[in-house]
């Protein structure tokens, strides 16, 4: 198997690279003896007569004399440079002629004819020589172009499987389900006979859907590795160019090559990025992408049959490929890849802290517990980030404080400690931060506080942290509105201890978050009083769908939605003022201990808010 593809990975030709740097020397080096020969011409001297040069000479007016056979060149006192020549007798010598040579500095220079000879023939044939060598080069590249032209269809996927260290399903933590489904199509390439017996067609396309980091590639990969088969990578972006028909040609030429090398596969990342729904009306139907799209379209389920390639591809944006893409005969098999829960993070930890020495006493199992809504991109980052600081740190090995600060840095981002804040911008982040945490607290449907802080972290001045207790596969009406009160709690708490006259931009990502979680619940989940049980959405499609096409709502219904989201902030609001009016002296003792510590963790902020209280009224929904 590796003596049948290993010589197709061969590292590009450096040829035409190395032909346009030297054309590029050369012109320099060509201008740089125009200028030369323009600006660095030697100065030209005055000439006098011999006996005005003997006389000066013999009186002591000159500081130097260069004696070139019968020339000389003089430099009289107070220049640096010769500025004056004189011609004396060439048959005597300038003693005889009566030269006093001690009055100055004499240098003799030997006359040699021949090398004056070959100077000038350099001076005149060298930029006629630098000048066809450019030309030769010039005319070597254009070749080397006109070859590139002649390849400029072809497919520029790379082709791993002869690597030692093939990624494997046991390299992969979690996904267990993904895992599942995908291991139906190893044995289709192992065992292509024990299916063909049965009259069982080969699937010809997978399409990995997932979030972003959840490990569509490397599942792909692995997919490859267990089948010990070729695997042949490219981004859907790669295909497109800007001259029309490349795309295709490139197509055409990828699944030439995977067929040569069957039974292998081809997996192609963002497919979306050429697999969009047609008739969108962006570039009409002749546009590049289309050609590409629909020579995708053929070559997956043409006329040929019997080929075992089978089509990877990977998207987060299912929603918005074509529908001839996923009808059966082409992406046969969809394979969800979700977010790993609590159980499989930890799993995802461990394979990543594996070559990394990691402290015994260090509990990845609560790491994962407070990573919900993780990616495994997002693992990765944490565990490399603690390398990190454990290293800046000069410890041996990474210890809890090292793994905690660097969840943190990744979650809420880094702490600005070098930033200046008065007194007075620390009393009211205090009292701000404190408002968040006294109405997640009291609220019985609000996520728990993990963390209080007003340290600046990332773009805020102080953070809340709440951190759910465990994975949550739904959001019910009474925890969405528990979640907007708490949101809205640090406004409110400025509010009262301030005044609303003073109120700050401490708000400044509190209300826009509450906003959107206002409107997405009226909008997308059909959570409103008056319009319950309707949704109205507007993401579906492409911008050019949503630029064209008119909503699919009235004007009413979009004043309708306005005012439920309007209700929604208020009712925020107003919860979130009883609970802190009921509550003012924890809300005071929390801001006390802030702006003692900075920052209190989730136990001591338990311990100051025990015995806070919830008013009837805040409790209504």
């Amino acid at each position: 198997m590796d003596n049948k593809f290993s010589g197709q990975n061969r590292k590009p030709s450096t040829k035409n690279r190395n032909a346009k740097n030297a054309g590029f020397i050369a012109l320099i080096v060509l201008f740089a003896l125009i200028i030369f020969a323009a600006y660095a011409k030697p100065t030209k001297l005055k000439e006098i007569s011999a006996t005005q040069a003997l006389a000066n000479n013999n009186a002591g007016d000159y500081s130097k004399v260069l004696v070139s056979g019968n020339e000389l060149e003089i430099t009289p006192k107070g220049q640096t440079q010769a500025s004056l020549k004189a011609y004396v007798d060439p048959n005597s010598s300038l003693k005889s002629q009566g030269f006093n040579i001690t009055k100055a500095q004499y240098t003799f220079k030997s006359s040699n004819a021949g090398s004056s000879v070959a100077l000038s023939l350099i001076e005149t044939l060298g930029p006629v020589i630098l000048i066809g060598i450019l030309l030769y080069v010039m005319l070597r590249s254009a070749q080397g172009q006109g070859n590139q032209a002649l390849s400029f269809g072809k497919s520029r996927a790379r082709l791993y499987g002869n690597e030692k260290d093939r990624a494997t399903f046991k390299d992969i933590a979690g996904s267990a389900e993904a895992k599942q489904d995908l291991e139906e199509v190893v044995e289709f390439l192992k065992f292509p006979k024990k299916f063909n017996t049965m009259g069982a067609r080969i699937p010809k396309g997978v399409l990995l859907v997932g979030p972003p980091g959840t490990g569509k590639t490397m599942l792909a990969r692995a997919v490859a590795g267990e089948a010990n088969v070729p695997f042949f990578s490219i981004s859907g972006s790669e295909f497109v160019e800007m001259f029309v028909g490349v795309g295709a040609s490139r197509v055409r030429d990828l699944f030439s090559k995977a067929k040569k090398n069957s039974p292998c596969i081809i997996f192609v990342d963002e497919i979306d990025a050429v697999g969009r729904r047609r008739g969108s009306g962006m570039g009409g139907g002749h546009d590049e992408r289309e050609q590409t799209l629909n020579q995708i379209l053929v070559e997956m389920d043409g006329f040929e049959q019997g080929q075992n390639v089978i089509v990877l591809a990977a998207t987060n944006r299912a929603d918005v490929l074509d529908p001839a893409l996923l009808r059966p005969g082409r992406f046969d098999r969809r394979v969800n890849i979700g977010l790993p829960d609590r159980k499989d993070r930890e799993a995802i930890l461990r394979v990543h802290f594996e070559k990394k020495p990691l402290a015994k006493h260090v509990d990845l199992d609560s790491l994962a517990a407070k990573a919900a809504g993780s990616s495994g991109a997002d693992l990765a980052n944490i565990a490399n980030e603690a390398a990190i600081i454990a290293a800046r740190n000069s410890h041996t090995q990474i210890s809890q404080a090292d793994v905690t600060e660097a969840f943190e840095r990744v979650a809420i981002g880094p702490e600005r400690k070098s930033r200046i804040m008065t007194d007075k911008d620390k009393e009211v982040t205090a009292y701000h931060e404190a408002g968040h945490a006294l109405v997640g607290h009291v609220l019985p449907d609000a996520d728990p506080v993990h963390k209080v802080t007003i340290i600046p972290r990332g773009n805020t001045g102080g953070v809340t942290w709440s951190i759910p207790p465990e994975d949550r596969m739904f959001t019910s009406l009474v925890q969405f509105k528990d979640a907007l009160a708490r949101a809205l709690g640090g406004r409110v708490a400025e509010e009262i201890i301030l005044g609303y006259d003073h109120i700050t931009t401490g708000a400044g990502s509190d209300l826009p978050s509450a906003a959107e979680m206002a409107r997405d619940m009226i909008v997308n989940q059909g959570m409103g009083k008056k319009l319950r049980n309707q949704v109205f959405r507007s993401d579906d499609g492409m911008m050019i769908d949503r630029l064209v096409h008119e909503r699919d709502y009235s004007d009413e219904t979009a004043k309708m939605i306005d005012d439920e989201v309007e209700d929604l902030i208020n009712e925020a609001a107003i919860r979130a003022r009883l609970v802190i009016k009921a509550n003012r002296e924890k809300l005071e003792s929390l801001k006390d201990k802030l702006l003692e510590k900075e920052t209190v963790e989730a136990d001591e902020v338990a311990e100051i808010l025990k015995g806070a209280k919830l008013p009837a009224a805040a409790a209504l929904y």
